[in-house]
C-alpha cells in the first residue's frame, strides 16, 4: 500500500516533552532448564505407556511470539521420537498466516518454527474434519492431519484473554477449539461474539477430547519479564477444566502490567500478532472496544499512538483500531488482506479492532498531535509514557510530570534522562 500524505505543518508548535528511563523491578524465578521440565511434564503425564512404535503424533504450534517456544517444542519432539513415537508438528493458528497453509508455515517460521530447528516435520494443511458437535449442534473441527494422526499433544501458552474474561481463557482449550479448528474453527466460535468465546469455548474442547485424539497438554507459564516460570502438562480431562482454570489464574498473577492508573498519551513503538492476538493486549492498555463490554479498570489512557509494524506480524495490524493515531511507516505495511481475514474472521470481536487510525505522515508529528490533543491546556503536563511493546514492560520511558509516581513507588527506579530515538 503506498500512503502519500501532504498536511500543513499542524503540530510545529507541540515541543515534545523531554523523557527519563524508568524500570519496573519485578521478583521473578525462571525455569533454570526448560528442555528438562518439558520432558519431565511428558514424564509425569504418563504419555510413554500409550505411545506405541511408530506412532504418529501431531504437536500444535501457534502464531504467538512465545519466548521458549522452540525449545519446547524441540524438547517435545525429541522426547516424543525417543518414546517410540513418529512426531510432525502442525500449524494451530485458526485464519492467522492469510488463512493459507503456506502462509502458516511461514509464519512458523518466522517465529523460529523450521524442521531444520525441530528436528520433525511440518506439514500444514486449512482442511478440517468435523468430529462431533454440541448439544445445539454447534460442529466442532479438526485440522485434517492432525485428525489423522494417531494423537495430538497440545502446547500453548495459558494467560489473560484479550477480549473477555472467563474461567477460561487463552491456552490449551483455545489452541484445541480454534488453533486446531483452523479458520472454521475460529468462525464458529467468533460468530456469536464474547458469547461465543464464553459459553462454546470450554464445551467445544471437551468434544474434541471426546475424540480420543488428544493426549494431553502442555501449558506454558510466562512472568512479566517472558521468562518461562513453569511448565505444567494437563491431562486430556483436565484442558478447558478446572487444571487450566487454575493456570490461567497464576498466569494471570505474573503478567506485566503498566505501573500507572492514568496516562495522557501511551507511545508504542510496535504493534503485531506476534505480540499479541490484537496487535497489543488489550489487559495492560486498558481498553476493550465490544459493545456492552466494560473496559479494565487500569489503566487509562487518553491517547494511544503506534509507530510500527512488527516484522514478525507478515503485514497483519489487528489491533490497529485500538490505536487513535498512527504513522504513514505503519500504513505502508499493512496487509490489508491478511489483517481483514483475521478480524473478520473473529467476527464483531475482531470487527472493532480492524479500524485505521488517524494516520500522519511521521512519528514525530503523530506524538505531538496526540500531545496537543489528550485533553491537558499545558502540553508540559502531559503525562506520557513510551513502551516497545505491550509484551516488554520492564523498561519505560516517561515524561516529568509522571516523576513524582515513579520517586513514590518502591518497585520502580529512574535510570536518567532519554531522548526520542527512532520517533522517525
Amino acid at each position: 500500500m503506498d500512503v502519500t500524505f501532504t498536511l500543513p505543518d499542524i503540530t510545529a508548535d507541540v515541543p515534545l516533552p523531554p523523557l527519563f528511563g524508568v524500570r519496573q523491578r519485578w521478583e521473578t524465578q525462571p525455569l533454570a532448564d526448560v528442555p528438562g521440565a518439558t520432558r519431565a511434564q511428558l514424564e509425569a503425564l504418563g504419555l510413554r505407556a500409550r505411545i506405541t512404535p511408530g506412532m504418529r503424533v501431531a504437536v500444535t504450534a501457534g502464531s504467538r511470539g512465545i519466548r521458549d517456544v522452540v525449545p519446547i517444542t524441540r524438547a517435545a519432539v525429541e522426547w516424543l521420537r525417543l518414546a517410540g513415537a513418529a512426531p510432525f508438528i502442525v500449524p494451530a493458528m485458526g485464519s492467522h498466516g492469510g488463512a493459507t497453509a503456506d502462509g502458516q508455515r511461514q509464519l512458523l517460521a518466522s517465529l523460529g518454527i523450521t524442521e531444520e530447528r525441530i528436528g520433525c516435520p511440518i506439514l500444514s494443511s486449512m482442511e478440517v474434519v468435523q468430529i462431533g458437535s454440541l448439544d445445539d449442534g454447534t460442529p466442532v473441527f479438526m485440522d485434517r492431519l492432525a485428525h489423522e494422526a494417531d494423537g495430538v499433544l497440545v502446547i500453548n501458552r495459558v494467560k489473560a484473554h484479550t477480549s473477555f474474561h472467563g474461567t477460561i481463557e487463552s491456552g490449551l482449550a483455545k489452541m484445541c477449539v480454534v488453533g486446531l479448528g483452523k479458520r472454521h474453527g475460529a468462525e464458529i466460535i467468533h460468530r456469536t461474539a464474547v458469547d461465543g468465546l464464553k459459553r462454546l469455548l470450554a464445551p467445544m474442547a471437551r468434544v474434541m477430547i471426546a475424540s480420543g485424539k488428544i493426549l494431553g497438554g502442555l501449558a506454558i507459564l510466562e512472568d512479566a519479564r517472558e521468562q518461562t516460570a513453569d511448565l505444567v502438562g494437563l491431562p486430556p480431562e483436565e484442558i478447558g477444566a478446572e487444571g487450566e482454570a487454575r493456570l490461567l489464574e497464576r498466569s494471570k498473577a505474573l503478567m506485566a502490567r503498566l505501573p500507572f492508573h492514568q496516562i495522557d498519551v501511551l507511545v508504542v513503538d510496535e504493534l503485531g500478532k506476534n505480540i499479541s492476538g490484537t496487535g497489543m493486549d488489550t489487559n495492560v492498555i486498558g481498553r476493550l472496544p465490544l459493545p456492552g463490554q466494560p473496559p479494565p479498570a487500569s489503566p487509562v489512557i487518553n491517547v494511544i499512538v503506534v509507530l510500527d509494524l512488527t516484522p514478525e506480524t507478515h503485514g497483519n495490524a489487528n489491533g490497529m483500531g485500538l490505536a487513535d493515531i498512527t504513522t504513514a511507516r505503519f500504513a505502508s505495511k499493512v496487509d490489508f488482506r491478511t489483517t481483514y481475514l483475521n478480524v473478520l474472521t473473529a467476527g464483531l470481536v475482531g470487527l472493532c479492532k480492524g479500524a485505521l487510525p488517524i494516520v500522519l505522515p511521521t512519528g514525530h508529528g503523530a506524538v505531538a498531535t496526540a500531545i496537543r490533543t489528550c485533553g491537558r491546556a499545558d502540553p508540559a503536563e502531559a503525562r506520557v509514557v513510551r513502551i516497545k511493546n505491550t509484551l516488554h514492560l520492564e523498561h519505560l520511558l516517561v515524561s516529568p510530570p509522571l516523576l513524582p509516581e515513579v520517586a513514590a513507588n518502591p518497585d520502580l527506579e529512574v535510570l536518567g534522562p532519554a531522548g526520542w530515538e527512532g520517533l522517525d
